[in-house]
């Protein structure tokens, strides 16, 4: 995503709405002055988050590359965590290289603050990445949160305290109680909750007896603000302080500060309904985000149905349980860690932990299966939809190995297949090498395992795994798999440099489709044909099937399939001296690549761009996307290579020619600093765009950059299925947008939008 340059980072919302710890934030910034790792340690639910991200948004500035936040609380399996740094880093898994090694690479020159929150679960293997990063980057700087250090070399640990407690007489004068930073917490979120609240004299008294008999601790001033909605200040205190007295004798000093805590979650928690109590145990099963249909499908079981989940889920929201966000415009959810603690205690009390952590596993497994289709042809929306649950499919997967649970396991890793080629190469050959076994016949599983390996440029392995996947599928009958699998072994064959086995291969799958006519065979057969053609140096042929194979893929809205045809058109193009069409059909590729956010497919597309810049005499450009591939292509752990990279090469010699090594030099270099938008910007000739562009009829407004896109087809009067075939988006979503445009804009039709494009500004 495109970042503002004066703050990169992808710091959430948090990081702007904080109140006091002005001593712990003086003494933050003094020890990372001189120490590279400093860790915030203290008991859940002291505001050590809140805390990290305050730091964040102060010193980013001070940072050429910002602040950058991750999120370890939803991390359960240790050896997941560089990937959790690598996906808040905005960098992807793609090829051969682990996790840590591309961040090693990234960040080496780099200098960046790195906020890491809560490491205690993931104590051991969160120390192990920050040692790496400190050792391969001198200019990063690490703020880590967790309950105990991260014992690293050269830790600066500053403990955190509850907030500062106010004097407990309560009599001071209003403006000094307003600047006791537990009162100005109680008041700010008192009043957000119930949109009068305010500190007066009469109520004085009461919040600083409160915010005492709270320890100053924050999740616990938060929970009972919110109440101020329905009870007074008195009302609470009243009764949280019956609560209390019950537990300690009438001794307040009696309970340790993670008592206090505990009891006044429990407050709250008892203050719910029964329903609201049942739902609230049950989210603590998720491992990340989840949705309002995840809770739908999830947690109505047994005897007790949850109903009216919106209602529920809104009313958790509200009294500040549960936490709302957006991602990719869906509303979506999660539990603080200390409330998913909570909740799993409840859970267990409640004797339903077995029973939902089956339903987890089964709902997640059937969930994945379902929409595997989506993953083909819907691409854009299950992809994000993936990048959503991918925590708890994770926990799912984690499961799987647990209980033993192979073939479920390697049909949710095999429903994933195009998440795991556009985001975790690595990762997903991890999970299957744990769920594979002599024993376990997955056809699926052997394809996927074969088709990650010639990512990985490992042909070798590649044709061992689809040799599997081929006998598996022939031994059950599946013909379509057995076809994509013999197709996929027909470019493993040929990488290996086994041109004879490729034929025989390339015999059987063209020979089992013609039969089949369905489109998952038919384009892995045309893929193969390409590929073979291409080995055989028959360029007219390599023409004539990707350009069925872009027909084909075009119509059944296959963009992955899309992209990779219209880049072997291209490269045919530029093999035989055409260097225009072969321009047109890498630019669409990239606009593809771009759109499924496919960082690999994108880093090739740069490439290419500075094959035809070098070409047509533009150096400079060509400089600086060569250096933008590069750069792009390190960020994904991988190498460009294939049929076009001597003649990229020859198009940079060319450019170096042109501008003199030096010059040559520094434009290469001022691309691997492009980021990634910009540079795909500047290879598809739109370096002047930004994400809220003027059109040639008016101002942008409000409007984002798609939502222009899809407002100027509509004044050249396409319907929406004429709209998401030319932006290569879903019909629905089109129709999302225009209702998006309508309510920005005030309109009611699309008339309207249609004139406010066409008119003047």
């Amino acid at each position: 995503m495109a970042r503002p340059s004066h703050r990169v980072g992808n710091l959430p919302a948090e990081a702007t709405t904080f109140v006091g710890r002005r001593r712990e934030l003086s003494e933050i910034r003094t020890r990372l002055a001189t120490a590279r790792l400093v860790s915030l340690v203290g008991p859940g639910g002291v505001g050590k988050t809140r805390l990290s991200l305050r730091v964040g948004n102060d010193l980013a500035r001070g940072f050429s590359d910002g602040a950058w936040f991750v999120e370890l609380a939803e991390v359960r399996d240790a050896e997941l965590v560089p990937n959790a740094v690598l996906a808040a880093l905005d960098l992807r898994d793609q090829a051969a290289t682990s996790a840590t090694a591309i961040l090693a690479a990234y960040l080496q020159g780099r200098q960046l603050l790195l906020i890491l929150d809560n490491c205690e679960q993931v104590l051991e293997a969160a120390g192990q990445v920050v040692a790496e990063i400190l050792r391969a980057a001198p200019k990063v700087r690490v703020v880590a949160t967790s309950r105990e250090p991260l014992q690293v070399s050269g830790e600066q640990v500053v403990p955190v305290p509850p907030l500062e407690l106010p004097q407990e007489a309560g009599t001071e004068p209003l403006t000094q109680a307003r600047q006791n930073e537990a009162i100005a917490l109680f008041t700010e979120r008192a009043s957000a909750a119930s949109g009068a609240f305010e500190l007066t004299t009469s109520n004085r008294a009461a919040v600083v007896a409160l915010c005492r008999r709270l320890d100053g601790l924050p999740l616990a001033i938060e929970l009972a603000a919110v109440r101020t909605r329905v009870l007074s200040v008195e009302q609470i205190l009243a009764r949280l302080g019956d609560r209390f007295a019950l537990l300690t004798a009438g001794d307040r000093a009696a309970l340790p500060r993670h008592q206090t805590l505990r009891l006044a979650i429990d407050w709250s928690f008892d203050l719910l309904t029964e329903p609201e109590q049942v739902l609230m145990r049950r989210l603590c099963v998720f491992a990340g985000r989840f949705t309002l249909e995840d809770v739908e499908g999830l947690c109505s079981l047994g005897a007790e149905p949850v109903t009216a989940a919106l209602d529920l889920v809104s009313s958790l929201v509200d009294k500040s349980l549960v936490i709302k966000e957006d991602l990719h415009g869906k509303a979506c959810y999660r539990l603080h860690e200390t409330m998913r603690e909570y909740a799993s205690i409840k859970l267990r009390a409640a004797g339903e932990e077995e029973r939902l952590a089956v339903s987890y596993l089964e709902f997640y497994a059937q969930t994945c299966l379902r929409s595997a289709e989506d993953g083909r042809y819907r691409l854009v929306e299950w992809l994000q939809w993936a990048d959503l649950e991918i925590d708890n499919v994770r926990a799912a997967l984690q499961q799987c190995t647990v209980r033993g649970d192979r073939v479920r396991g390697l049909d949710i890793v095999a429903s994933l297949r195009y998440y795991w080629l556009t985001h975790g190469t690595t990762e997903a050959i991890g999970w299957l090498d744990h769920l594979l076994d002599s024993e376990v016949a997955s056809a699926q599983a052997h394809y996927l395992r074969g088709w990650l390996s010639l990512i990985q440029a490992d042909p070798p392995t590649a044709g061992r795994w689809l040799a599997r996947a081929i006998d598996t599928a022939r031994e059950e009958g599946q013909l379509v798999l057995l076809t994509e699998s013999l197709s996929m072994a027909v470019i493993a064959d040929h990488l290996a440099g086994d041109d004879a086995s490729a034929k025989i291969h390339l015999d059987e799958a063209e020979a089992i489709g013609a039969g089949l006519k369905t489109y998952p065979a038919t384009i892995e057969v045309l893929q193969a044909q390409t590929v073979h053609a291409m080995f055989e140096g028959d360029l007219e042929k390599v023409k004539a099937k990707s350009a069925d194979g872009v027909d084909l893929a075009r119509e059944a809205g296959d963009l992955f399939q899309l992209e990779a045809m219209l880049r072997s058109l291209a490269t045919a193009a530029m093999m035989s001296g055409d260097i225009v069409a072969a321009n047109s059909s890498f630019s669409e590729a990239l606009r593809v690549a771009r759109r499924v956010d496919n960082r690999l497919a994108q880093s090739y597309g740069l490439a290419a761009a500075g094959w035809y810049a070098g070409t047509s005499g533009q150096a400079r450009a060509a400089a600086q996307l060569m250096g933008a591939a590069e750069a792009l292509a390190e960020q994904t752990g991988a190498d460009i290579s294939g049929p076009s990279i001597p003649y990229v090469l020859k198009a940079r010699e060319t450019a170096v020619a042109t501008l003199g090594a030096p010059t040559f030099d520094t434009e290469f270099t001022s691309g691997k600093r492009l980021g990634r938008e910009e540079a795909v910007r500047l290879a598809l000739g739109e370096s002047g765009m930004g994400d809220a562009v003027a059109t040639d009829g008016g101002a942008a407004g409000p409007l984002a950059k798609r939502e222009l896109e899809v407002s100027k087809l509509i004044a050249e009067g396409l319907t929406n299925k004429q709209i998401g075939a030319q932006l290569f988006i879903s019909e629905r979503t089109v129709a999302s947008h225009v209702r998006s445009i309508m309510d920005k804009l005030g309109f009611n039709n699309r008339a309207q939008i249609a004139v406010w494009m066409t008119t003047p500004a």
